[in-house]
């Protein structure tokens, strides 16, 4: 197999020049880029991962900890994160850890600071003192998509403001006209999903009612939980026009629950949702929901990791804030029947 050197010796550059062109570093005229491509192409060149990470004394790769990859939301936020690394020069590790904090203690042990220079953290269910104990041993953490960005983790985190998120959700119902709402929470009452039920007790206390009188049941963050909670929602209150729920899925959930209960979405029941998945733009009808600026979050994400592989100190504890949620109004949802 061809080496560096011999690259170089053909393109008639340095060993350097070649592995600025090949990890898209400083700067390289267009002819130099042209010749050195020419080289790899003629002589079958492929980088040898583990020696580069050797020579350079970190991974090539940064590991992405997801709590369930069959979640749909995160394939699309870790090719998001890929496509960011790949203009570096990088290459990413997907870790699921199917919610389990003993499987992601593996995951940072084994991998954290040997197989990935760093890692970014997705709802995997990780106690923060092994994140510390992470950071401890040389291997940089960011939380991804934390969900207070007035409240900081202590850790480096990108943070998207989903308390807003569930406040446009209800808006959006109240100001259609819908009064009996009920509620659909993805997660424990103190869990991940807490701060969008909050946006949504907020508005609707603003409207004038009484956000905690709404009915609400806290279900799996899955189509499948999305439509057992509202089968029971609908069954203790049957007068309900409208449902609003923290994640895409069970939303999804909660139309096919109405489709069987022969209530048409949107004439008999109004649905929304939050995040904006690629199912929600590809059900029918279409899901109303509130779109989180999904890309920009990953490439935040990896820019903050980035700089704290380059220097540990100077971003220490940063807080990134997204852009602002936004309401995507498609089929879902409707005025309430007179």
């Amino acid at each position: 197999m061809a080496t560096l050197n011999e690259v170089a010796q053909r393109a008639g550059v340095t060993p350097a020049t070649v592995s600025n062109v090949l990890r898209n570093r400083g700067r390289v005229g267009e002819a130099t880029r042209q010749r050195v491509l020419e080289a790899v192409a003629a002589l079958g060149y492929r980088p040898h991962l583990p020696a580069r990470a050797l020579a350079e004394g970190r991974a090539p790769t940064i590991a992405l900890m997801v709590s369930s990859i069959a979640n749909p939301f995160y394939p699309e936020f870790a090719l998001a994160v890929e496509n960011a690394l790949r203009r570096s020069g990088q290459f990413l590790i997907i870790c699921n850890t199917d919610g389990d904090p003993q499987t992601g203690r593996a995951y940072l042990d084994q991998i954290a600071g040997t197989l990935s220079a760093g890692v970014l953290v997705m709802n995997a269910n990780l106690d923060f003192a092994d994140l510390r104990a992470t950071e401890r041993r040389g291997a940089p953490v960011v939380l991804c998509m934390w969900e207070r960005p007035h409240d900081p983790p202590g850790l480096p985190c990108v943070a998207v403001d989903f308390g807003l998120a569930g406040m446009l959700a209800a808006r959006h119902l109240l100001e259609l006209g819908h009064r009996r709402i009920g509620a659909i929470v993805g997660s424990k009452i103190s869990g991940i999903h807490a701060a969008r039920y909050e946006g949504f007790l907020a508005a609707m206390n603003a409207a004038g009612l009484d956000g905690a009188r709404a009915p609400v049941l806290y279900a799996p963050d899955t189509t499948q939980g999305g439509y057992a909670a509202t089968r029971e929602l609908l069954a203790r209150h049957p007068d309900l026009t409208a449902v609003f729920t923290t994640n895409d899925l069970p939303a999804l959930g909660a139309m096919q629950a109405a489709a069987d209960l022969g209530l048409p979405v949107p004439a008999a029941l109004s649905v929304i949702g939050i995040t904006d998945i690629q199912l929600a733009r590809e059900s029918r009808p279409a899901l109303t929901t509130v779109a989180v600026p999904t890309v920009e979050a990953a490439e935040l994400a990896v820019a903050l990791l980035q700089e704290l592989v380059e220097q540990p100190a100077k971003a220490a504890g940063r807080v990134c804030v997204t852009s602002a949620p936004e309401l995507v109004v498609r089929g879902s949802t409707a005025r309430p029947r007179a």
